[in-house]
C-alpha cells in the first residue's frame, strides 16, 4: 500500500477508450486517460466557474487491470484511488510533464449515474480472464459470460426516474413510491 504522500484520490471522466494489454509474464495491464475537472463558487456572481482540468494517464494491473478493461468507457464518470507519479518526458521535438496514476481501486461515480456489480467467482483461478470474454458490446452495455451473447436479463428491472416535485419520489418501475423523503 502506498504511504500517506503520494496516495491521491480523483474524480472524473474518462477521456480515452481503455487499452489492455498483456505481458509475455500474463499480466493484465489496462490504460486509459481521465480528465479531471475542478470547479469553484464565485461568490462575487454567485455562480459555478471552471477553474481548469487536470489530464492524468491511468494503469491498472492484474485482476483490476481486466475488470476495468470490461467496465469502462469513454466518457464514464469514475472515481479512483491510487499512488501519483510525477513523469518528465521529451519526444525529441517538445518537452513536458506527465502525472500518472497507478490505480488500486477505482469505479464507477454513483453520483452521476447507476451500476450493476457482477462478482467475478474466478477471481482466484490459475487461468486468466480474456477481458474481452467479459467486456460487452457499446451498444447493450450489459455482462455476458464468456462465450455467451450478452442480453438484457428477463427479470432486469427497469431503473427508477426521479423527478422533483414538491419533496415527494415520483418513480416509474419497481420499488417505485409516493411517499415523501
Amino acid at each position: 500500500m502506498s504511504d500517506l504522500y503520494d496516495s491521491i484520490t480523483v474524480t472524473g471522466n474518462v477521456a480515452t477508450e481503455p487499452e489492455f494489454k498483456r505481458t509475455q509474464n500474463g499480466l493484465g495491464i489496462t490504460s486509459f486517460r481521465v480528465a479531471s475537472g475542478q470547479r469553484r463558487f464565485d461568490r462575487q456572481t454567485e455562480r459555478w466557474i471552471d477553474a481548469g482540468t487536470n489530464w492524468y494517464t491511468v494503469s491498472v494491473f492484474r485482476g483490476l487491470a481486466d475488470h476495468a478493461f470490461a467496465s469502462l468507457h469513454k466518457g464514464d464518470r469514475v472515481i479512483l484511488t491510487g499512488r501519483l507519479r510525477q513523469r518528465e518526458w521529451d519526444n525529441g521535438e517538445k518537452r513536458g510533464t506527465s502525472l500518472d496514476i497507478e490505480a488500486d481501486a477505482l469505479g464507477h461515480d454513483l453520483l452521476w449515474g447507476t451500476t450493476t456489480f457482477v462478482k467475478d467467482d474466478r477471481r482466484h483461478s490459475a487461468d486468466p480472464i480474456p477481458p474481452d470474454a467479459w467486456r460487452a458490446p457499446d451498444a447493450t452495455r450489459a455482462w455476458a459470460a464468456p462465450g455467451v451473447e450478452a442480453e438484457p436479463a428477463a427479470d432486469a428491472v427497469e431503473p427508477m426516474a426521479l423527478e422533483p416535485t414538491g419533496g415527494e419520489l415520483v418513480g416509474a418501475g419497481a420499488g417505485a413510491s409516493d411517499a415523501p423523503f
